[in-house]
Parts: C-alpha cells; sequence; structure tokens
C-alpha cells in the first residue's frame, strides 16, 4: 500500500511580504513565516520598528528585511511591490479601525478606514498578483481580515463594512487569478490582545461583550494567527482559495 503523504508547510525558497509588519498580528505573521523558511519582507510605515524586528527575526537564524511602506499610499505601493517582488507569498495586516457609533461617523474617518482596509489592501493584492503573473509564478496572498467581515459589532459600522469589502474583492481576485495558480484568501481573527487594541480590553462592558461572545473563553493572542499564516502559504492549503479562515474562538457560530 502506498499512503498519501502530507504536504508540506515549509516555506523554503519561497519570498514572503508582509504589510503592517511592525506590530501585534503583523509582527506574528512575519515570525510564523520565518520560521517556515520564507525569505521575509517585513513592512510598514514606522522603519525603526521593522529595523528591530529584523535584527530579532535574524538572531533566530531568520531571513528578513526591511521596506518602508504605506499601503494606503498606492502609487507608492505599486513601485515598491514592482521593484522588490515578485513575492511568492502576501500577507496584508495593515489596518486601520476608528470606532464610534454609526450616527457620529464622520466622513474624515470614513475615507480613512476605507481608503487603507479597501484600496489599500486591494491594490496592495493586485500589485503582488501582477508581479507573479509576469513572472509565471503561483503564489498565496492572504489578507487579515476580521470576524466583524461576518457579523455587526458595537461600534463598528465602519470597519465591519471595510472588512466586508475586503471578503468581496478576495472572492473575485481569486476567481480571476486562479489559472494563473495564485490563491487569495483572508484570516478573520476574533478581538486579540496587542498594544492596539488594549483600549478596547480596558473597558470593562466592552471586555465583557467580547467575552461573552468568545465561547472558547478567551480572547485571542497573536500565537492564535501564526499557524493558520502558515497553512495558508504553504503547499498545505494548495486547494483552499477564495476562502475565509475563522478564528474567533466560536464567535460567529452562533
Amino acid at each position: 500500500m502506498i499512503l498519501p503523504k502530507t504536504p508540506s508547510f515549509r516555506l523554503d525558497g519561497k519570498r514572503a511580504l508582509v504589510a503592517g509588519a511592525s506590530s501585534g498580528i503583523g509582527l506574528a505573521c512575519a515570525v510564523a513565516l520565518g520560521e517556515a523558511g520564507a525569505d521575509v519582507t517585513v513592512a510598514a510605515r514606522r522603519r525603526d520598528a521593522l529595523d528591530d524586528l529584523v535584527k530579532a527575526m535574524q538572531a533566530q537564524g531568520m531571513t528578513a528585511r526591511a521596506m518602508t511602506l504605506d499601503i494606503a499610499d498606492v502609487a507608492a505601493t505599486q513601485a515598491a511591490v514592482g521593484s522588490h517582488g515578485p513575492f511568492d507569498v502576501l500577507v496584508n495586516s495593515a489596518g486601520l479601525a476608528r470606532h464610534s457609533p454609526a450616527a457620529e461617523t464622520t466622513g474624515a474617518d470614513f475615507d480613512a478606514v476605507a481608503d487603507l482596509n479597501i484600496k489599500g489592501a486591494y491594490f496592495l493584492t493586485q500589485a503582488v498578483a501582477k508581479g507573479l503573473i509576469a513572472a509565471g509564478r503561483p503564489g498565496s496572498l492572504i489578507n487579515i481580515s476580521s470576524q466583524m467581515a461576518k457579523v455587526g459589532g458595537i461600534d463598528r459600522a465602519v470597519y465591519s463594512a471595510t472588512k466586508h469589502a475586503v471578503e468581496g474583492f478576495t472572492k473575485s481576485m481569486a476567481i480571476d487569478w486562479g489559472k494563473h495558480g495564485i490563491r487569495v484568501n483572508t484570516i478573520c481573527p476574533t478581538f486579540i490582545l496587542t498594544q492596539l487594541t488594549q483600549s478596547t480590553f480596558d473597558q470593562p462592558d466592552k471586555r465583557a461583550w467580547i467575552e461573552d461572545k468568545i465561547k472558547l473563553g478567551r480572547v485571542g493572542r497573536v500565537e492564535d494567527i501564526m499557524g493558520a499564516v502558515q497553512y495558508l502559504a504553504s503547499d498545505a492549503s494548495a486547494m483552499v482559495t477564495g476562502s475565509a479562515l475563522m478564528i474567533d474562538g466560536g464567535w460567529t457560530a452562533e
């Protein structure tokens, strides 16, 4: 009997770009890809934080380099990806949230969140795909979405709207680029405790709402995302595209 063999989760020989890598989920994703053997380019606006991350990753034997990037600047993003690519793997963790009651949303806040979470994410994904298509290479493109792409939430009308949009263009891009061997998926985390989300957890009513919704009885950690990123980036998920991987502790199960 010839037994099937589990596809490799390794990423040796692959070049990965992680946007929004200076902290939180993006930083964890960069480390996960580096641990799996990828040559990782970490990108964000804060160069000092990126340089610290690169040094820490290199000290652990990973291959990493930094690239200053603001994905809300579409022209600059296209130029940077074009000159430094092609990248076999994209993880876009860059994002913005300006939470408020829906009746109090301002045009400025709406535009700022949409410019980064929708427009920036869209054209970053497009830029990496264009590089792969031109090189005749397959790839895996991953956008960090949110459980709020599937449900609504308190004070999160704008944020939820942008993440619903990410799910929509992800599915359409997966259809468009499947013939090139390019897979496009999202990861949808629940509330993850990071420096940026600490202020939400510091509000007793918000923390109670979060903990009541998460069926596993705890809030998320960045480590909860790392295995999922390795899976979607690698050949282990070779037949997965146009999908959303929920890491929400059961929030959306009901």
